[in-house]
């Protein structure tokens, strides 16, 4: 866990200090499906607020202000956020649109959680979204193309460079960083494509207990996912996370009001988030993912390290006792478990082997399905932590970890593959 300085640490450790306790009240989310065609963007945001609200047992007149984001151009809609004040009954209260990529959830979810921490607001709601099937592959395309042209321009900005044009043309977005990271990873630490298969079987039948979940497989095994349309090696069609619909809402409380509100909050300890410059599809100084090894991700481990820190965390490996990560590929599994300090390096998937991120294991991992089974990608990242939070407050309903969950840790992975949150979660405010 290198890569910070201790006074920064020590830093880090300081601002939980001055910070007031906050806590999740309240969740909400949608059913996710391949399309929501009976709603508009506004009603299916809706849904997951008044789920939200519902469970924390307040109205929208109780909330002080909102935080919302979406993965911007995915649902071919500009600026989607300025008709939801309307439709979710808050008009004229303080809103802010976030969008951070895939971390957008993430960051929403920071947004609110500092809002209330910092003491300018007592209760803040932040909700997440994303509606691909408005757009269908046209709207895909430009998202990401608006995401391409920001490095064209900086590459024409700065000159070009060979180093420039492998970044640029040898990696396709997120599955083509994800595919170079699951190579680097398996050379590295010896894990196999059976062992993607084990990941990619256990999400899917993790999802089948998850009512909200858009990939459900009961019983899926190993086996069923080898037998898919290789695509890319390693992965394999089951491999593959979906395009999801959705919408997902957390209620954010200052301390009194959450302890009144709520029989059991979901506390904050701790929150980090990082850009990790040179892992982007492209990099000035270091030439991007298409150049360097992209498992690396050095921002998910000074992320967590930070996290810790302010949670006043020193072995994660005993006291994280559950992690929703963002996993679009099984890869990421196994190498973000491993960055957010819950294996040693090359390690997960020894663990996996012997059930240890089962429901019932001692390092319960994704068991919501996570982004490999939904993927409304601005509401993914929230959707860790909100899924944290369930766990916490015993809500998870059939997907609940078999062991009392006392702390827990949500990752996030954007930006232009980039960017981390990381939040970590308890049962008792520090």
């Amino acid at each position: 866990m290198g890569y910070m300085r201790s006074e920064e640490y020590s830093d880090y450790s300081r601002r939980r200090q001055i910070m007031r306790n906050t806590a999740i009240i309240g969740c909400g989310q949608t059913p996710h499906r391949a399309r929501r065609r009976d709603v508009s963007v506004a009603e299916l945001v809706s849904e997951a607020v008044s789920a939200a609200l519902e469970d924390a047992g307040i109205t929208m007149k109780d909330v002080d202000c909102i935080f919302s984001g979406n993965m911007q151009g995915f649902g071919g809609i500009a600026q989607p956020d300025l008709w939801l004040g309307d439709w979710i009954g808050a008009p004229g209260k303080p809103a802010i649109r976030i969008a951070t990529g895939g971390t957008t959830g993430g960051s929403v979810a920071h947004g609110a959680l500092y809002a209330v921490a910092s003491g300018m607001y007592d209760i803040a709601l932040a909700v997440a979204w994303e509606k691909h099937s408005d757009s269908k592959e046209a709207g895909a395309t430009t998202g990401l193309a608006h995401v391409g042209m920001g490095n064209l321009f900086h590459a024409l900005s700065y000159g070009l460079s060979l180093k420039n044009l492998i970044a640029t043309t040898a990696v396709g977005a997120a599955a083509g960083v994800a595919v170079y990271q699951a190579r680097f990873y398996m050379h590295r630490s010896g894990a196999t494509i059976e062992h993607l298969d084990m990941v990619a079987a256990k999400d899917r039948r993790n999802a089948a207990k998850n009512p909200y979940a858009h990939l459900r497989w009961p019983n899926c095994q190993p086996e069923d996912i080898a037998k898919t349309e290789m695509i890319a090696y390693p992965f394999r069609y089951g491999h593959v996370c979906p395009a999801s619909d959705g919408a997902s809402c957390i209620v954010v409380a200052e301390e009194k009001l959450a302890k009144k509100l709520c029989k059991k909050p979901a506390w904050l300890l701790g929150l980090a988030s990082y850009s990790d410059e040179e892992n982007q599809l492209q990099s000035e100084n270091y030439g991007g993912v298409g150049v360097l090894d992209p498992s690396e991700q050095m921002g998910c481990r000074v992320s967590a390290k930070k996290a810790y820190a302010m949670a006043g965390i020193t072995d994660p490996q005993k006291e994280i006792d559950l992690a929703e990560i963002y996993q679009p590929f099984p890869s990421q599994e196994l190498i973000f478990a491993e960055r957010l300090g819950l294996f040693d390096d090359g390690t997960a998937w020894r663990y996996l082997e012997k059930g240890e991120t089962d429901i019932n294991g001692s390092m319960p991992t994704d068991l919501s399905g996570g982004v490999n089974a939904t993927n409304a990608i601005g509401s993914s990242a929230l959707q860790r932590v909100l899924e944290c939070a369930l766990q916490i407050m015993g809500k998870a309903g059939e997907h609940q970890a078999a062991k009392p969950v006392h702390k827990a840790i949500a990752h996030g992975w954007g930006g232009v593959t980039n960017y981390i949150t990381v939040t970590i979660l308890g049962d008792s405010p520090r």
